[in-house]
């Protein structure tokens, strides 16, 4: 177990430095000179060197990749080139802000799907399962901004219940908070609650028929113990693996609902920084995005190998 986990994080860490340079390049390939548009479209050529060469635009493209992967090992995000402050400090406040919207649509959508999914599962063919299987399914076509709107039509202009504009600042109230939050979270876990749901139902009820669980049904055990003691322990390593990528989503993919409701998250950072050609800003997001669903996919690895049936049906055999 220790050399797959070694194995998995040398993986990863190879992963990581080819995206780390997939991410420069296309930063580098973005239209548009930084410089030309900090200045604006009347500064003089003159200028627009000058500042080139205080931003360390001037340096050649593989010295500036490279004393951008330094910093990053040495926790050194760089400066953003709009603002002039840390990006790390940029970062700090929005990636909290983006880890908390995340946490508490975890905390409410994975309870929910699995057991949305497991009931489906169990009452397969029956006129609850189609009925569950029709609204499942769509919600999972229906886009993101669409519930967004959805929900800023219903809750925020029409019953005046919530603010249409989640913004959060430091010294807010838990109260102000919570209303503020409220709308984002609750698109967030309609979307990852349908898809979650989806694919527990197809894992768990693939389980419920091998031979295994029939045995079981056939020696008197009841659907609650069918489901937690004989389904559940064989699922847990394609279900850890659907909600990895999920909370991975919740991370990095919530651009549009942090755009609707000017959520201050990380990925909104990230897109406004792509309109401002802020590119250490940009590549950091983009890091850290991609470092949250490595590292996400690892874990998910790990536990699912931990969970492996067949590892110990082989060893008994």
């Amino acid at each position: 177990m220790i050399r797959f986990i070694v194995k998995r994080l040398a993986a990863g860490f190879v992963l990581l430095l080819v995206i780390s340079l997939l991410i420069f390049v296309g930063c580098e390939m973005l239209p548009g000179d930084v410089a030309q548009i900090m200045l604006g479209q009347s500064a003089s050529p003159e200028n627009v060197a000058a500042l080139r060469a205080e931003l360390g635009l001037d340096q050649p493209a593989p010295v500036r990749y490279l004393a951008w992967l330094w910093g990053i090992f040495q926790g050194d995000w760089g400066v953003s080139m709009t603002s002039r402050q840390p990006v790390s400090v940029m970062l700090s406040e929005r990636l909290s802000n983006t880890l908390t919207l995340a946490g508490l649509t975890t905390l409410v959508s994975v309870p929910l799907a699995l057991l949305i999914g497991m009931v489906l599962a169990v009452h397969k063919g029956t006129r609850l399962d189609r009925v569950g299987t029709i609204v499942i399914v769509g919600l999972c076509a229906t886009p993101e901004f669409l519930v967004a709107t959805l929900g800023v039509l219903v809750f925020s202009i029409h019953l005046r219940w919530l603010p249409a504009i989640s913004y959060v600042t430091p010294g807010s109230g838990v109260l102000t908070l919570i209303k503020s939050m409220l709308l984002p979270l609750a698109t967030m876990t309609i979307i990852v609650t349908a898809q979650l749901a989806r694919m527990t139902r197809a894992v768990v009820g693939n389980i419920l028929t091998q031979p295994y669980v029939e045995t079981a049904r056939l020696k008197g055990a009841g659907s609650v113990r069918v489901i937690t003691v004989h389904a559940l322990r064989n699922a847990i390593g394609p279900l850890i693996n659907i909600i990895a990528m999920n909370v991975a989503y919740l991370i990095s993919g919530v651009v549009i609902v942090e755009t609707i409701f000017a959520f201050p998250g990380l990925a909104r950072l990230m897109a406004d920084s792509v309109q401002a050609r802020d590119l250490p800003v940009v590549q950091a997001c983009a890091m850290i995005f991609s470092a949250a669903y490595i590292g996400l996919i690892m874990v998910a690895d790990i536990v699912a190998k931990l969970f492996d049936s067949r590892k110990e049906s082989g060893a008994s055999s």
